[in-house]
């Protein structure tokens, strides 16, 4: 099944939930709901999670949908 990813603009990513994030460290969160809220601007402080901060430094981007979608190796 595809995924789609939304940019918003000047915004986060916004990708389908629940969704699990595995760190650096192995630890892996889950994040309840319907949708997660990546950041895209960089500059959070509770990465990969977006914190609000692109309001604050007037980050700016387009809109952008990505779908993904999932593929067989033969």
């Amino acid at each position: 099944m595809p995924i789609t990813i939304k940019g918003r603009e000047n915004g986060p990513f916004m990708v389908p939930g629940p969704a699990e994030c595995v760190c650096e460290d192995g630890e892996v969160q889950v994040r309840e709901g319907t949708l997660v809220s990546l950041c895209r601007c960089g500059g959070s402080d509770n990465k990969p999670y977006c914190d609000g901060t692109h309001r604050r430094i007037e980050f700016q981007a387009p809109f952008v949908e990505v779908t993904v979608s999932e593929t067989v190796s033969p």
